[in-house]
């Protein structure tokens, strides 16, 4: 199988005795172009280390089911906020709103002290959860799978909340208003 060069249209449909015929190690750059494809919302990840909160820029955050609620992120273990985070009890997420792009870029950063000119609140259990959002959630965290460079945080929501401000999406590379969206055609 091989790779569609840019600006020209991908087939329409992968043979699957295409894909049989696919190495087990695939091409770095194809795993990279994959993953572009994917659109997602941003998230900041926090917890408390004592008394300073901390966190983190993450996208990779999904809904694991409704009944119970749970939640999973996953986070590199070379994050400054992974070893406060392995240490917790709750973790808080925040889904950023369309204009939150500058916060975006400050968990994304090494900064020290991320949170010096950020307005957040205490979630019930003392995660620290972004103002003005499109969406917080605090969550007990109950599972931690460890995997080679990450760790997979799955945590139970105790507590949600969202708003009507679009969120931010992150694609290829690039952040977009989730509020200028069209809808598909069916």
């Amino acid at each position: 199988m091989s790779t569609t060069a840019r600006n020209q249209p991908a087939p329409d449909t992968t043979e699957v005795d295409d894909l049989r015929d696919m190495p087990d190690i695939p091409d770095i750059a194809d795993v990279k172009g994959l993953h572009r494809k994917f659109i997602t919302g941003v998230t900041i990840v926090t917890t408390m280390d004592g008394e300073r909160p901390r966190g983190l820029a993450v996208n990779a955050f999904s809904s694991i089911s409704l009944d119970p609620p749970l939640v999973m992120v996953c986070v590199q273990r070379t994050s400054s906020t992974y070893e406060p985070l392995f240490r917790a009890d709750h973790m808080g997420i925040s889904i950023l709103a369309s204009d939150q792009l500058p916060v975006a870029t400050v968990f994304a950063g090494k900064g020290d002290d991320k949170f010096a000119t950020l307005r957040w609140t205490a979630g019930a259990h003392g995660s620290p959860l972004i103002d003005s959002s499109a969406a917080v959630l605090e969550a007990r965290i109950q599972e931690r799978l460890q995997t080679s460079t990450h760790t997979i945080f799955i945590g139970r929501v105790t507590q949600a909340a969202h708003s009507e401000r679009p969120p931010l999406i992150y694609s290829a590379g690039g952040f977009y208003d989730g509020g200028q969206l069209d809808a598909a055609a069916l």
